[in-house]
């Protein structure tokens, strides 16, 4: 039995992105993103221009004249959510935590797929796989991953991205549509994200907080490092200890930014103290930009 608090969350989570999904997603989820090819459709007489390698010879010899085949691209697709719940993703400085956050945008996603009749996968992951839902459709299985995206309890704190994308290639037989949820703490993934990349289409949505990026005056504060519990001591207090936090952060963003062009993923970069609305309109209408000029 589910508890009555939590059926209250995930419904009012659901009311809330479903508004947004209707209101502001619906179109551009349709024209950006493809089905995984072409299906069979109908065979018909052929018509002068067509081509000859489309004719369906059983057919033609069948009537004594001339069929082709005809295919529609295939519309439906498999939507893959990959959601980071490393120790990190409780974390946050501002009104929310990343992986309170990660969570609504898994609702949105999930959403947005069932709304366009797409199946939805999630893998819940840490630096071993966590939770493994399959991808259906319907609203009761996209109930069931905005539950578990809220509410799952993982067993380990550390981020394995490369351990996730090798097990969706273990779990899917066919291309998705795959977005990876994350704050991307980890190292030694670019060649995974490559390869995965290849057989799907892959959306890498980071998620920072501020405080990642900058630290506040505010003299001696302990720092805990969630992942490896290793804690720090800071002063500062120092202009200095503040301007090399902030430079390697910035250095860190860069080049992750980098590795995202390099094996030519798409980036979705998320603030947790910035609407995440504006952040994914602007990367749909983007993306749609280059589709157009392709």
């Amino acid at each position: 039995m589910i508890p009555r608090e939590i059926v209250k969350n995930v419904r009012r989570i659901q009311i809330t992105t479903t508004r947004l999904v209707t209101d502001v997603f619906a179109g551009e989820y349709r024209s950006i993103f493809k089905g995984s090819g072409i299906e069979f459709s109908e065979v018909r007489e052929y018509l002068p221009g067509d081509d000859i390698r489309s004719i369906e010879w059983n057919v033609t010899a069948r009537m004594g004249r001339p069929f082709v085949k005809e295919f529609v691209e295939e519309r439906e697709m498999t939507v893959m959510l990959l959601l980071d719940m490393s120790g990190s993703s409780v974390f946050g400085s501002v009104a929310r935590l990343k992986g309170q956050v990660a969570a609504e945008l898994c609702s949105v996603l999930a959403l947005s797929a069932i709304t366009n009749k797409d199946k939805v996968g999630l893998i819940i992951f840490t630096d071993k796989i966590e939770k493994f839902i399959p991808p259906r459709k319907g609203a009761s299985h996209v109930l069931r991953v905005i539950r578990e995206a809220l509410y799952f309890k993982p067993e380990n704190k550390g981020t394995d991205i490369a351990n996730a994308l090798h097990y969706l290639d273990r779990v899917t037989n066919r291309r998705s549509v795959t977005f990876i949820i994350s704050d991307f703490f980890d190292k030694d993934y670019k060649m995974a994200l490559k390869v995965a990349n290849k057989r799907h289409d892959v959306v890498a949505v980071t998620i920072t907080d501020p405080l990642e990026m900058e630290l506040p005056e505010a003299g001696l504060i302990n720092l805990y490092d969630a992942e490896t519990g290793q804690e720090f001591v800071v002063d500062t207090s120092s202009s200095r200890v503040r301007e090399e936090y902030k430079k390697n952060a910035h250095v860190r963003f860069r080049k992750r930014q980098e590795l995202f062009n390099e094996v030519k993923v798409d980036n979705v970069d998320i603030r947790t103290n910035l609407p995440y609305a504006r952040s994914l309109v602007s990367f749909f209408k983007s993306r749609e930009r280059r589709m157009r000029m392709r």
